[in-house]
């Protein structure tokens, strides 16, 4: 269900989450409450958002204590049963949402507001929130979820609310083998952040970020151990990632962890590469075709990413302005979540390239 805006007497406790419900709701020692807890909590939630009745009076109402009202209002908002809008008077974010669906009318924005003046760390904390619960909203039992790693996708991990879904895997979308990460572990931490949050399994991806010479990699792609890999990324319902600069306020990992050499920056420079999704680059166009580093790159072909059922692109930074423009003009992705500072200047790049 959707709403507007919450009722007009009490506000909805923000500390407390699907998890905070009490020993007497969900205790294993008690049978399940019958109906069954979404369903008791969309019942709540409709006599609060809906009939704008009081927590007092939908307690007198349903038999429950004021405590549990406010418990499962707070699941239903926090598990996806509830889905909050706001409308802003001046319409900064939702006129931004409309130019950017009109100059792109494949794509499904979302434009998050971020306070005036404010630093771009909040900004990509905003923006990875959002993230996160469009992913909760859209995550379903069975599906497979195609993740590229990185500073923001790191960000989006970190702020996801536990939910478990049957049958779930995330799968890894390049590989992230090389010094660096043998030490730090962050790219592994990623991925299974991500599925410990949903108690879904993970695909790690053990290769090499990019291989020496392509045809090691073409031998390797051949090995069954990786084609099932590469099978889970192509049936992905879900890819989710964002773009890489190294002209980010915080440069992309690959560009600070040792997996680019002095040569491989030269090769993507002179070739006019701009951004990178899953460590495969591409050029102001948005095409990635003929840049030598890709065939040595273990990402997925960009194609993959124009024929998912849904790919979800998180961006934040005035560093990656340049490589979201890029992206969109070659159809990188069907959804955008996007700061409403970089989304502007996005906008405003592409009006001065004509």
């Amino acid at each position: 269900m959707s709403t507007e805006q919450p009722g007009p007497d009490t506000l909805l406790p923000d500390t407390l989450l699907a998890d905070d419900l009490s020993a007497d709701d969900l205790s294993a020692d008690h049978p399940a409450p019958q109906p069954t807890l979404a369903v008791q909590a969309v019942r709540v939630a409709r006599l609060y958002y809906e009939q704008g009745l009081t927590t007092d009076r939908i307690a007198g109402e349903l038999g429950l204590s004021r405590p549990k009202v406010s418990r499962l209002l707070s699941h239903a908002r926090k598990s996806g049963l509830v889905e909050i809008r706001i409308h802003d008077p001046e319409g900064q974010a939702q006129g931004l949402e409309a130019q950017l669906r009109a100059r792109y009318p494949f794509l499904l924005p979302q434009v998050v507001g971020v306070p005036l003046g404010s630093a771009e760390d909040l900004w990509t904390e905003r923006v990875a929130a959002a993230a996160a619960s469009l992913l909760g909203r859209l995550l379903r039992p069975g599906m497979r979820v195609g993740l590229a790693w990185g500073n923001t996708m790191s960000a989006v991990s970190r702020s996801l609310v536990p939910r478990a879904v049957a049958d779930v895997t995330f799968v890894q979308l390049n590989g992230s083998a090389n010094d660096s990460e043998f030490v730090s572990g962050f790219v592994t931490d990623t991925i299974l952040r991500f599925a410990r949050n949903f108690s879904a399994g993970a695909q790690l991806f053990p290769v090499p970020t990019f291989f020496d010479d392509p045809a090691t990699k073409q031998a390797m792609w051949r090995e069954r151990s990786v084609r099932h890999v590469l099978d889970l990324q192509e049936r992905a319902d879900i890819l989710m990632y964002s773009v890489g600069s190294h002209t980010a306020h915080t440069p992309s990992h690959v560009y600070t962890a040792g997996y680019l050499g002095a040569n491989d920056l030269l090769a993507l420079s002179s070739e006019g590469a701009v951004g990178d999704i899953a460590t495969v680059f591409f050029r102001a166009d948005g095409g990635w075709q003929g840049l030598s580093l890709n065939a040595r790159a273990s990402g997925p072909d960009l194609s993959l990413m124009q024929a998912a059922p849904e790919s979800v692109c998180v961006v934040s930074g005035l560093g990656k302005v340049a490589a979201l423009h890029a992206a969109l003009q070659g159809r990188l992705m069907h959804r955008l979540i996007v700061d409403e500072v970089t989304a502007r200047a996005v906008l405003d790049l592409d009006r001065a390239r004509g």
